[in-house]
């Protein structure tokens, strides 16, 4: 089905404008086209349909579901629930203390806010379309993992103390959120559907834009010099650019696509897109209101570390 979009974009390209194969111009509009309205078609799909999953899991069940659970089980729940629960980077602090102020461990909170950003289900459906299920499954695997390792960690070294003063004080109460008729759930997700694109449809046109540079413009031997496998440094390297950008898991994984399409290792790709997702530099800001500065370089340090490991682990045996 999702060769439509190649066909289309075929017929833009070479039958409208009547460009010229192979030239470094046709390359990337042609990438442009077929990027654009394909991620598009997969985004207002899968959100429509998320949506309703989602609305079933209000903030204040997820609080009340995670607050009872200890150990090792209340990381992978959370780090679960972060696939498929209404929660982005840009509402982190009122999600943090709305965890925290109900009794949610640290550590279990921090596996919730590592996934949720990083393995959300439009980046899974997008790696599905893109590249098949074997890279979505490994994508999936990865980021759980990074942010169960990530949680464990940070609950391990006890920083609770590094939380800003004014969280702890903070009562949120526990108000019952009725049930949703089918009727609601459909206009929510319609509403659903139209402001998250609203907000993210600028960051996945950049994306794409940037993919189609990457795919029609910069020479393979480029980037196979600098993060190729014969870079022993490629990982770490791509971890670095990732992290002063910004963007969400859909405007990343069309610049992922090109980078793969010129011979990048799929763990050095992986790891760039999990550092663009998890540890953006305005994140960062964003958490720097609830979170002190030793907790904060914690967490970058625990998820920085673990991307780049991540990284190595899949160059060694993809």
């Amino acid at each position: 089905m999702l060769k439509i979009f190649t066909l289309f974009a075929d017929l833009i390209t070479y039958r409208w404008l009547a460009l010229e194969p192979g030239r470094h111009l046709t390359e990337a509009l042609h990438f442009f086209l077929e990027d654009t309205t394909k991620i598009f078609f997969l985004l207002v799909t899968i959100i429509f349909f998320v949506a309703i999953v989602r609305s079933f899991f209000p903030p204040e069940k997820t609080r009340r579901f995670l607050s009872n659970k200890k150990a090792i089980v209340g990381h992978i729940l959370a780090a679960l629930l972060g696939v498929v629960t209404p929660f982005c980077s840009c509402s982190a602090c009122p999600l943090f203390i709305g965890f925290v102020e109900a009794g949610i461990p640290l550590g279990v909170t921090f596996s919730f806010l590592i996934s949720s950003p990083m393995v959300n289900e439009v980046a899974l459906v997008l790696l599905f379309g893109l590249f098949g299920w074997e890279i979505a499954a490994i994508y999936l695997f990865t980021g759980l993992l990074v942010a169960i390792i990530g949680g464990i960690l940070i609950g391990r070294f006890n920083m609770e103390r590094f939380v800003a003063d004014y969280v702890w004080e903070i009562r949120m109460g526990n108000t019952e959120i009725p049930a949703m008729e089918w009727s609601e759930r459909l206009t929510y997700a319609r509403g659903y559907v139209r402001d998250i694109l609203g907000k993210i449809w600028l960051y996945v046109l950049g994306g794409i834009a940037i993919g189609a540079i990457v795919h029609g413009y910069v020479p393979q031997d480029f980037l196979l010099k600098w993060a190729g496998p014969s870079n022993p440094l490629a990982v770490p390297v791509a971890v670095l650019l990732g992290v002063p950008l910004y963007s969400n898991a859909a405007g990343v994984i069309p610049i992922v696509e090109a980078l793969m399409s010129k011979g990048l290792p799929l763990g050095t790709t992986l790891a760039f897109m999990m550092a663009v997702t998890a540890l953006s530099f305005p994140e960062m800001v964003i958490l720097s209101q609830v979170l002190k500065r030793q907790l904060i370089a914690t967490f970058v340090g625990i998820v920085t570390i673990t991307i780049i490991a991540v990284g190595y682990i899949f160059n060694a045996i993809i």
